[in-house]
């Protein structure tokens, strides 16, 4: 669990825990704005931080310490967990992970929106209700559209905006409310 939410769940706030732990203030809001990476703070700070949350060392750095895949092997990866467990499964067992949450808490905002959007794309496809617990994440949106890759270069390669129009427009809807822009995402091989 990052600090924000060990924060937020012990219901305390940055400031006290800098008190509590005497790590400067700047240091803390920087550590839990992602501005400063925990795993490059000193083992001190690190081990002042770990006791007056009441965590080892280990669990306070090793949700920092998780690599983030690349925007697009992360959209192939949920497009061929769909084709393989089918939409009722994937509905399912994305619901149980609590992966699109997991996401949002670290910050991965776009692998959120997206699972999300999938989620919500593949329950109207089979006329399923929408988990209400994900309905703060639903009213937010990515600043700038994000394109798939291979729309963006044929875009590049041949200098016509009118592709990227083409595609936002044709964008599913459940991918364009959050400013991602996706036609097809469960025709993979």
């Amino acid at each position: 669990m990052r600090i924000k939410q060990l924060l937020e769940n012990k219901k305390i706030s940055i400031y006290k825990l800098s008190k509590k732990s005497g790590v400067p203030y700047a240091t803390l809001n920087d550590i839990c704005n992602d501005k400063t990476s925990i795993e490059k703070c000193s083992a001190e700070t690190v081990y002042k931080l770990s006791k007056a949350l009441e965590v080892s060392m280990e669990e306070l750095v090793s949700p920092y310490m998780e690599k983030r895949p690349r925007f697009e092997n992360f959209k192939s990866y949920v497009c061929h967990m769909v084709k393989e467990k089918g939409d009722i499964d994937f509905i399912i067992e994305t619901l149980e992970s609590g992966d699109v949450r997991s996401y949002f808490d670290k910050n991965w905002y776009i692998e959120s929106m997206y699972l999300l959007g999938m989620l919500d794309y593949v329950s109207r496809k089979n006329n399923v209700p929408l988990c209400e617990e994900y309905n703060d994440i639903r009213r937010c949106k990515l600043e700038k559209p994000v394109y798939p890759s291979g729309v963006t270069a044929v875009s590049e390669a041949i200098q016509k905006e009118e592709i990227l129009k083409e595609a936002f427009d044709n964008a599913i809807p459940e991918f364009k409310r959050f400013n991602i822009i996706e036609n097809e995402v469960l025709n993979v091989i």
